[in-house]
């Protein structure tokens, strides 16, 4: 019995698609690779060499499967769907033949999505044409279809959003599940980055166009970006923007310790359950070892018992208690924060605050010596950190003997 061709159209799935595509791209790009001025219509046409690089594994993979499932099952030689994969088939051994005779390496890849790769390199390597324009040559470099591209923009739509509105005083700019969203577009967009700048970087041996982008990155963008080198400068604006925030929150957060920006990831997330419920401990991962994590919560217990008198209620034992408890977690820990923080507890000790009222760290105008408080010895101040955590609580509050009397 003949099979129908809408049945063998049925069979193919979604990849009927997938090869009809693949085949409108090579018949445009196979006249590009023929003319006597291929790379100016090439250089100006990388986003088609980019798309089909992009889908190629899929069509190699599809193009054997499906030949298989041919020759097995004996479709008519004349159904669409044979047609179909002829052509896919003849165009593309067409084009890899095309390819490895404009390939000036000796090594020329047989796997055509390689090849074209290589084209490419080659391509940028000439550098711009004579009396190209920086802007000209950005185009060539950041085509729009750049996967690298394509995850700085996704990052930077969430920055975007998240960091263009004001900023309450005081409390942290996102929510939750926006806190969530930038905690995992920070890597992504890391990474993006630095694929992108070191691609211009390899492009760029003078510098200028990195220079040239470098300055108008500074630029607030005003429209929608379009173009590759449009977007990119968008991403770099906006990554940028993020990040300075970003370090300027944690720095407050945490201060005297400035976390590196591979632990913003885990912090962002644990600061804002921390807004609602103090308690809140910070886990332990592979980023964070259990003394870290332990040594930044008694950070962020330092700088938010020195910031301004707080609003509402507010329990100071309970403040002390999580300060102790974090300071026994961090104990193991060396190295310069745990200095910084020995040394603003150092500080405090000596600056200790008023006596009637919660203490507030490296507060003006609190010198004076409570009655009853003898300064720590140079032997006490060399104590660990859960030790000089237990001198600060002393120097801060009134003798238990006293809170017992009143």
């Amino acid at each position: 019995m003949v099979t129908s061709p809408d049945i063998l159209r049925a069979r193919l799935e979604d990849r009927a698609d997938l090869l009809e595509a693949a085949r409108l791209r090579y018949r445009a790009l196979r006249p590009m690779l023929r003319g006597f001025f291929w790379r100016d219509t090439l250089r100006s046409n990388l986003e088609l060499l980019r798309e089909v690089v992009r889908d190629q594994p899929a069509v190699d993979i599809t193009l054997a499967s499906v030949c298989r499932r041919a020759a097995a099952e004996d479709w008519p030689k004349d159904s669409a769907s044979m047609v179909l994969l002829a052509d896919v088939s003849r165009l593309r051994e067409a084009l890899v033949a095309l390819v490895a005779r404009r390939l000036r390496s000796s090594t020329k890849p047989t796997v055509l999505a390689e090849a074209l790769l290589l084209l490419e390199e080659e391509l940028l390597a000439e550098g711009p044409l004579l009396g190209r324009r920086s802007w000209a040559q950005a185009v060539d470099l950041l085509p729009r279809n750049l996967p690298e591209l394509r995850a700085a923009c996704v990052a930077a739509e969430i920055f975007e959003r998240v960091f263009k509105r004001p900023a309450p005083e005081g409390a942290l700019p996102f929510s939750v599940a926006e806190a969530d969203e930038v905690r995992r577009a920070l890597p992504l967009a890391d990474t993006a980055m630095d694929a992108l700048w070191s691609r211009v970087h390899r492009f760029d041996p003078s510098g200028s166009l990195t220079d040239f982008l470098e300055k108008r990155a500074r630029r607030v963008p005003v429209r929608t970006p379009r173009s590759g080198p449009e977007l990119f400068l968008h991403s770099v604006f906006w990554t940028d923007l993020a990040n300075s925030r970003l370090r300027t929150l944690l720095d407050a957060r945490f201060s005297p310790v400035r976390p590196p920006e591979r632990e913003w990831p885990e912090l962002l997330g644990w600061l804002v359950e921390r807004e609602g419920s103090p308690d809140t401990r910070l886990s332990a991962s592979a980023v964070l070892s259990e003394g870290r994590a332990g040594l930044l919560e008694v950070a962020a217990e330092l700088a938010s018992l020195s910031h301004s008198r707080p609003v509402g209620a507010w329990n100071e034992e309970a403040a002390w208690a999580r300060l102790e408890r974090a300071a026994h977690r961090a104990k193991s820990e060396q190295g310069p924060d745990m200095e910084c923080l020995c040394d603003a507890l150092h500080l405090f000790i000596r600056l200790r605050g008023q006596r009637e009222t919660p203490a507030r760290f490296f507060s003006v105008g609190r010198e004076r010596s409570p009655s009853g408080f003898t300064p720590p010895s140079l032997a006490e101040d060399l104590a660990d950190l859960p030790g000089l955590v237990l001198l600060a609580r002393t120097a801060a509050g009134r003798p238990a003997a006293e809170r017992r009397r009143r």
